[in-house]
């Protein structure tokens, strides 16, 4: 067998215990020396093929002597072959890769580092002995050791099926690793945001009892690297398996209040949020994120964006909640929470900074739209006043928190706020007016006084005429309708302020 590893977890019992099953080993560089300090009778490569390994490491198994070894097949031919070239078959072949990933992690790695960190022999070695997976046995993680020495020692050999198993994760294995260094070059050496060639990897997390309904099979996956705190890295505390639509809420639900700086709260159903508030302090924002839609909150996806304190536990384990993600739980609030068996706990840690770099992908049948992030704030006190009646200082900050908001609610949506607390949401309608109809159904008598903000232009007049039945006092909006001199006349017939954004915030 040979074993060429820079990670050398565990591969001293592994070695020893093979020796023990009869294997011989042979061994590179800082293996052999390993191998060679616990004692173990082991061979250098260099001895097998007769040539030193030269260019400081650089070239080491690229030799006939080895890939010959790794690559025959068990047939007279090839075997006949071998034994004139004077070289012995392999059986089982351990490599495990430079570690490419974690220097290139590292943002102060030179260019030299992360290109002495590129792996040649051992990916060769892997796709070798992995393209022979019916003659060879093929470890690439020291994971593995243990499943292989147990069917060792029950069987004594290794089945077809557990090499065929070996052979995919081999080739997954150098697949991610190219993967791995053709985004670093493309980083480091390209100007282009969206490369010609976009190469996506994702391990699976589990399969899922369902997908969006029942009748549909599903399974969840990772983005391995991405360190942003995230649904996907979050760690389940309480509670049962998250579901499908689950996952979907709370990483809508998360990423609403990682968007804000004071101690924020939010509820989502089916994606959009029914009440945002933020505060002092955490519990008086989630009493007025609740109380925006108490009635939609039912059953609903709470994230927080502070610890949660007893108060939020006391009143969270009196109500109906799929999951409260947060990035901790001060002391004696999980006794309480977890007293619903049903209720699922999640934490992230501390939320820390967003990576302004990473990309919004959007599934398509036969592709996928590719996006920065929707992470702009705007000043609102610099945005042009569209009206004749300047909004009041409380205004301002209600247009300016509708705003902040609204671009994590489906188009066409509605947003209306007071002060730092949503009031009222319409969303997802076909119809903008009928959105604002929504937001101020569910506002009532809390819409008199607040602020609109319409994610994209209004079309007609209509939208403030119903947000002035309401008692909307001040509109922010993008503007560019070709109606936007019939809009803004609306707007000063019935005395509000507006403010016009020039960009929209859909959300599909």
């Amino acid at each position: 067998m040979l074993i060429s590893v820079y990670d050398k977890k565990g591969i001293v019992d592994f070695a020893k215990k093979l020796v023990e099953q009869g294997f011989e080993i042979v061994s590179t560089g800082g293996t052999f020396k390993e191998l060679h300090e616990a004692q173990m009778p082991i061979t250098r490569v260099s001895e097998l093929t007769g040539f030193p390994e030269i260019l400081d490491g650089r070239v080491k198994t690229l030799h006939p002597a080895i890939h010959g070894g790794v690559l025959a097949r068990r047939t007279d031919e090839h075997l006949e072959e071998l034994k004139a070239q004077e070289i012995e078959p392999f059986d089982m072949v351990v490599v495990n890769l430079y570690p490419f990933e974690l220097t290139a992690s590292n943002k102060g790695a030179s260019d030299d580092e992360i290109i002495e960190n590129i792996d040649i022999g051992g990916p060769a070695l892997i796709r070798s002995a992995a393209k022979n997976f019916e003659n060879i046995v093929i470890l690439t993680s020291s994971d593995q050791y243990e499943p292989v020495l147990e069917e060792l020692g029950s069987t004594g050999e290794i089945s077809l099926e557990t090499k065929k198993k070996l052979a995919i994760k081999a080739f997954l294995r150098t697949c991610t690793y190219d993967k791995a260094i053709m985004s670093e070059f493309e980083r480091r050496f390209s100007d282009d945001i969206y490369p010609n060639d976009l190469l996506l990897h994702f391990e699976k997390v589990a399969d899922m009892r369902y997908g969006e309904n029942p009748h549909q099979s599903s399974a969840f996956y990772y983005e391995p690297g991405v360190k942003e705190k995230c649904v996907t890295n979050a760690k389940q505390l309480h509670g049962k398996t998250l579901s499908f639509n689950n996952i979907l809420d709370i990483n809508d639900a998360l990423e609403l209040v990682k968007d804000f700086e004071q101690p924020t709260a939010t509820i989502v159903k089916h994606t959009n949020p029914c009440g945002v508030a933020s505060a002092d302090d955490i519990l008086t924002a989630y009493e007025l994120a609740m109380a925006a839609d108490p009635m939609s909150a039912f059953g609903g996806v709470i994230a927080v964006n502070r610890p949660i304190p007893i108060g939020i536990a006391e009143q969270v384990s009196k109500i109906f909640v799929e999951v409260l993600i947060a990035p901790s739980y001060e002391p004696g609030t999980l006794d309480i929470l977890t007293k619903k068996k049903n209720i699922r706990l999640m934490e992230t840690g501390e939320l820390g900074v967003v990576d302004e770099s990473s990309l919004d992908l959007k599934r398509v049948i036969g592709g996928v739209l590719v996006q920065d992030r929707n992470l702009k704030h705007l000043d609102v006190s610099k945005l042009p006043v569209t009206s004749k009646r300047v909004p009041t200082e409380d205004e301002l900050a209600s247009m300016d928190y509708a705003w902040r908001v609204i671009k994590h609610v489906k188009s066409n949506s509605i947003v209306f706020a007071k002060g730092s607390a949503t009031v009222g949401i319409g969303a997802g309608q076909m119809s903008r007016v009928d959105a604002v109809k929504i937001a101020g159904f569910k506002a009532g008598e809390n819409a008199k006084g607040s602020a609109m903000a319409s994610d994209a232009f209004f079309p007609f007049r209509d939208g403030i005429d119903e947000a002035a039945k309401a008692g909307i006092t001040a509109v922010i909006q993008p503007g560019g309708s070709i109606r936007d001199k019939e809009v803004i006349k609306a707007v000063n017939e019935h005395d509000m302020a507006m403010l016009f954004t020039g960009i929209r915030e859909f959300k599909h």
